[in-house]
C-alpha cells in the first residue's frame, strides 16, 4: 500500500528505504549490513528508530541475525505485500488464488468515488464489476472495481481497453485482467486502508452479521498520471491476512 510519506510513522519510511536497498541490489542476498552505528550515519536516522526498522525487516523475513556475523541480508528475500501489483484474490491466497464469483458486471455513470479517484467526467460511462472472493469454505473478501471511462483507456492503456472489450471470463478480477494486459507498461498504485463494519448488504453477500468489523482497502491504478482502475475491497474479520506495503 503507498501512502504519502508525510502520513507515515518515520520507522515505516526507514523500514521501505532499507528494503528498497535489498530489493535493488544494494544490499544483495547473503551480504552484511554495516554496523547500526554506520547505518545509522549513513541513513541520517537515530539508532533507535534503526533498531525499530531493523526488527521489523527480520520479522518480515528479509533480514537474518547471525552470531558473530551481525544482520544478513537472507538468500531469497520475500516479495512485500503490495509491492508488486497483484489481484488480490493472489494476494490474499495461500498458494492457489481464491475463487472469484461475479456478482454484477455492469456499466454505471460516475459516483462521488469514481468522480474523485478516476476524475470521471460527467455523464460517462465506466465498467463496474463487483465480485466475492472466495475459498474453500467461506468468501474471503467483496470487491468494486471500476474502469476509467473508454475514451480515457483508449488513449491512456488501450490494451487494457481491447482486454475489457473482449469480453474477459466472467470468473476474474478487472485487476487480473488489467495486469494481464500491461507487460511492458508500468503501473503505479495508490491504495487507502480504514476499519469499518460490514452494514447488512455487504454482511449479506459475505454471509456475515452487519456488525462484523472489516477492513476497507481503496486502491486507485495509474499509468503515468493518469487513473485507470478504481477499486475497493472489503475483507472482514477471519478473511486471509493480507501484507498491504507498497513502495511506488
Amino acid at each position: 500500500m503507498a501512502v504519502s510519506r508525510q502520513q507515515r510513522r518515520p520507522v515505516v519510511v526507514l523500514y521501505e528505504r532499507i528494503a528498497d536497498a535489498i530489493h535493488d541490489g544494494t544490499y544483495p542476498p547473503g551480504s552484511t549490513l554495516p554496523s547500526e552505528p554506520r547505518l545509522a550515519t549513513e541513513l541520517g536516522v537515530s539508532r533507535p528508530a534503526l533498531r525499530e526498522a531493523l526488527l521489523l525487516l527480520q520479522e518480515d523475513g528479509l533480514l537474518s541475525v547471525r552470531r558473530g556475523v551481525g544482520r544478513t541480508v537472507n538468500d531469497r528475500p520475500p516479495q512485500r505485500g503490495y509491492e508488486h501489483i497483484q489481484p488480490l484474490e493472489e494476494l490474499l491466497s495461500a498458494g492457489s488464488p481464491l475463487r472469484v464469483r461475479p456478482l454484477l458486471r455492469a456499466v454505471e455513470e460516475p459516483t462521488d468515488f469514481t468522480t474523485q479517484h478516476l476524475l470521471a467526467p460527467a455523464r460517462a460511462e465506466l465498467r463496474f464489476w463487483e465480485s466475492l472472493l472466495a475459498g474453500e469454505s467461506a468468501a474471503a473478501a467483496l470487491s468494486q472495481e471500476w474502469a476509467a471511462a473508454e475514451e480515457t483507456l483508449n488513449e491512456a492503456h488501450p490494451a487494457f481497453a481491447d482486454a475489457l472489450r473482449a469480453a474477459p471470463a466472467p470468473a476474474t478480477s478487472m485487476l487480473a485482467v488489467l495486469t494481464a494486459a500491461s507487460r511492458g507498461v508500468a503501473l503505479t498504485a495508490h491504495s487507502g486502508v480504514s476499519a469499518t463494519l460490514l452494514g447488512q448488504r455487504r454482511g449479506d453477500q459475505l454471509g456475515r452479521p452487519a456488525d462484523t468489523s472489516a477492513v476497507l482497502i481503496t486502491q486507485v491504478i495509474r499509468v503515468g498520471d493518469i487513473p485507470v482502475l478504481a477499486a475497493k475491497h472489503m475483507l472482514p474479520t477471519g478473511a486471509p491476512a493480507l501484507p498491504v506495503l507498497q513502495s511506488n
